[in-house]
């Protein structure tokens, strides 16, 4: 609220807000799906809730995994092994990618976990 009583609306940059809309998926699950690769879930020791705390908790973005700033790639060893996992936009029916990933309402995000040899 300003001095004057009224909210003071401040656009965020869109890519802030993919970032936040991805930050969700990653951290709660929602606004989207997650998929888990088979040679993951094969892995000695998958532990499905482990994944996802370890994806919540994850903060290793960098310019390398993370050029534009969307919060959209990243890599952890879980389960002995290096793991990859990525964010894609497609549209709502899945069918083709998204035209605006800063829309969640027009856009369906999927987070796929995959080892290294996966990607």
């Amino acid at each position: 609220m300003d001095d004057h009583g009224s909210e003071t609306c401040v656009q965020l940059p869109r890519a802030e807000v993919i970032a936040r809309l991805n930050d969700l998926l990653r951290k709660t699950g929602t606004g989207g799906s997650v998929m888990v690769t088979r040679a993951v879930t094969n892995l000695t020791g998958f532990d499905a809730v482990a994944l996802m705390e370890a994806l919540a908790k994850y903060e290793g973005f960098d310019p390398d995994n993370d050029p534009h700033g969307e919060r959209d790639f990243g890599d952890l060893t879980l389960f002995g092994k290096d793991l990859l996992w990525k964010i894609d936009y497609y549209d709502a029916e899945l069918q083709f990618g998204s035209d605006d990933p800063a829309n969640g309402n027009l856009t369906r995000r999927v987070l796929t976990v995959m080892t290294t040899a996966d990607w």
